[in-house]
C-alpha cells in the first residue's frame, strides 16, 4: 500500500505470513474487496469455506451497472466472453407484460455464479491476495479498544482437518454472505420477522421464447425469475413466503417449482416442453437486516452487510460496489470502523436500498401486486424506467 494512499500497514509488521487485511468469504464482495486492495498494495488474506469452482444459488444476472464496475477493474473482457449479452429486461404481473430495452451501448450478462465467481476469484490471486479455501471461519476475534469499544483484530478459522487456530489483521472485512457468521456472531445482523421468504432454484432446458433479456414475473403470493444462461439453458428461480411454501412441503421442491411455473398463465406454454435439468437448491430467510452497531477494525461486504430481496436484480451491482466502498474505507486513512462504512454506504447506495425496500414490501401484499399490475397496464412506461432503474443503466459509478 502506497504513502499517501491509506495506511502503511506494511511498515508495522515484517513476518512473511503477516496479513494488512483478511476478507472472509470469497464470493463477488470479497474477491472484488480483496483485488482493490491487493492492487493497492495490501497483504490480503482471503478465506472461505468452498473450493472454487463451486455452484451457488443465484440469478446469474449482471446488470448493466455492475458490468460498469468490472469494466473499471478491467474484468469486462473476459466475464463477456463467457456470458450471455442482456440487452433489457421483460416484466409481468398478473395480466400484463412490460418490455424494455437498455439504452443504446449499455448491457448486461447473463452467467452461472461458480464461473463469475471462479473469475474474480483468480483476478484477485492474481493481484497478489492470498487464498485459504476450505476454510471455516468460526468467529472473530475481538478485544476492547482504549476508548472502550470492541475492535476486531482478526478470525478464528478451521480446515479441513477440525484444526482451530487464529489468523490477524488490523482490519476484517465481513464479506461471508447471507448468513455471515461473523456479523450474525457480533449481533450486527438479523433476518426481519417478515417478510420470512425462500428462494427455489434450479435450471430447466427447452425453455420457450428466451431471448436476450432477464424475466421477472410478479404474482400475488410469490415471484418468478427466469434468465437465459450459456449453453441454451434457463436459471430459474421461485420466491415465496414460507407460510405459502410450508403447506406444500409435503411435496419435494422439486415439484413446487415444476407445479409453480406450469401452472402459471404467463408461463405454462412456454414450459410445457421444458426439463429441469438441475437439482433445486433452496435458500433462506432471504431477507438481512443490519444493525446500527460501531465496531473498530470490522468492515462488511456483500450479503453480509444486509440483504434485501432478488426482485429488482441489483444484488451483484450492490455487492461489487459495497466491496469498493469497503476497499475505500481501508485505503482513506484514519481507523477502520463500521460507522465510516456506513455513511459511504449511505451517501452512495442508501437511495437503491431504500427503493429496494419499497418494492420488497410493495409484493408481500396482494392488493400491492394488483394495483401494480394495474398501473403497469396504464402506464407502461412508468416501469420501462424502473426495469432502467433496476438495472443501474446510468451508474457508470465513481470510482472507489
Amino acid at each position: 500500500m502506497t504513502s499517501g494512499a491509506g495506511p502503511n500497514f506494511r511498515s508495522a509488521v515484517h513476518r512473511p505470513d503477516a496479513h494488512d487485511v483478511i476478507v472472509a468469504g470469497a464470493g463477488p464482495a470479497g474477491a472484488m474487496a480483496a483485488l482493490v486492495l491487493a492492487r493497492a498494495g495490501a497483504r490480503v488474506l482471503l478465506i472461505d469455506r468452498a473450493a472454487f469452482p463451486r455452484a451457488k444459488l443465484c440469478g446469474d444476472s449482471i446488470n448493466p451497472g455492475a458490468m460498469a464496475i468490472l469494466a473499471r477493474h478491467g474484468l469486462e473482457a473476459p466475464v463477456r466472453a463467457r456470458a450471455l449479452p442482456i440487452i433489457g429486461m421483460r416484466l409481468s404481473g398478473e395480466g400484463v407484460v412490460v418490455r424494455a430495452t437498455y439504452p443504446a451501448g449499455v448491457s448486461g450478462c447473463s452467467l452461472e455464479r461458480r464461473d463469475l465467481d471462479a473469475l474474480l476469484l483468480e483476478a484477485a490471486i492474481a493481484a497478489g491476495a492470498r487464498f485459504e479455501g476450505r476454510t471455516r471461519v468460526d468467529g472473530a476475534i475481538v478485544e476492547s479498544a482504549s476508548n472502550g469499544a470492541r475492535r476486531v483484530t482478526g478470525v478464528r478459522v478451521a480446515g479441513s482437518s477440525g484444526r482451530v487456530a487464529e489468523r490477524r489483521a488490523p482490519v476484517v472485512i465481513a464479506a461471508d454472505g447471507r448468513r455471515s457468521t461473523l456479523a450474525f456472531g457480533l449481533g450486527l445482523a438479523r433476518h426481519p420477522s417478515t417478510p420470512r421468504r425462500y428462494a427455489l432454484g434450479t435450471y430447466f432446458e427447452h425453455v420457450q421464447e428466451l431471448g436476450s433479456e432477464g424475466e421477472m414475473h410478479v404474482r400475488a403470493g410469490h415471484y418468478i425469475g427466469v434468465a437465459p444462461v450459456p449453453g441454451g439453458a434457463a436459471n430459474v428461480c421461485v420466491v415465496m413466503p414460507m407460510a405459502r411454501l410450508k403447506p406444500r412441503l409435503d411435496h419435494s421442491t422439486a415439484r413446487i417449482v415444476e407445479d409453480t411455473v406450469r401452472s402459471d398463465p404467463m408461463l405454462q406454454d412456454r414450459f410445457a416442453e421444458a426439463r429441469r435439468i438441475a437439482p433445486v437448491t433452496v435458500l433462506g430467510p432471504m431477507a438481512v437486516d443490519h444493525h446500527d452497531q460501531d465496531i473498530e477494525g470490522l468492515l462488511v461486504a456483500g450479503d453480509a452487510a444486509g440483504f434485501v430481496d432478488p426482485i429488482t436484480g441489483d444484488g451483484l451491482r450492490l455487492a461489487l460496489r459495497g466491496a469498493e466502498l469497503a476497499a475505500a474505507a481501508v485505503l482513506g486513512g484514519g481507523a477502520v470502523s463500521l460507522r465510516h462504512l456506513r455513511r459511504l454506504r449511505a451517501r452512495d447506495i442508501g437511495g437503491k436500498l431504500r427503493v429496494n425496500l419499497a418494492l420488497r414490501t410493495l409484493v408481500d401484499f396482494p392488493a400491492g401486486v394488483r394495483g401494480a399490475s394495474l398501473v403497469a397496464r396504464a402506464c407502461p412506461s412508468l416501469f420501462a424506467r424502473l426495469i432502467h432503474y433496476a438495472g443501474d443503466v446510468t451508474a457508470a459509478g465513481p470510482s472507489a
